[in-house]
């Protein structure tokens, strides 16, 4: 069924994005905007990638060049994305002291 490697992210994101808003320290409420929204935890970038690299291991092998490439493109998914949010935490930290010194 070559629609599996489509189904699987797909139910990934959609517990991801749906979860986001029974955790409390999101404190988002449900609405559209919240669930197409990027932010939160737990990551749907996360979920995607990791759902794909594991039913293309299951289904092909870890063996298998597709398992190879979807892995480092993963990695390399997740990393850019601790990244930005790294900086994006450091950013938000400079921003809120300038407010208080206002």
């Amino acid at each position: 069924m070559p629609f599996i490697y489509i189904i699987v992210p797909l139910v990934a994101v959609s517990i991801a994005q749906i979860s986001k808003f029974f955790i409390p320290r999101n404190r988002l409420k449900p609405t559209l905007k919240n669930l197409l929204a990027y932010s939160g935890m737990p990551s749907s970038h996360a979920a995607v990638t990791v759902s794909l690299v594991t039913i293309i291991g299951l289904k092909l092998g870890i063996d298998s060049p597709l398992f190879a490439i979807s892995a480092l493109m993963s990695f390399l998914a997740l990393r850019d994305a601790l990244g930005i949010r790294q900086y994006i935490g450091r950013q938000g930290k400079i921003i809120n002291e300038l407010v208080e010194d206002l």
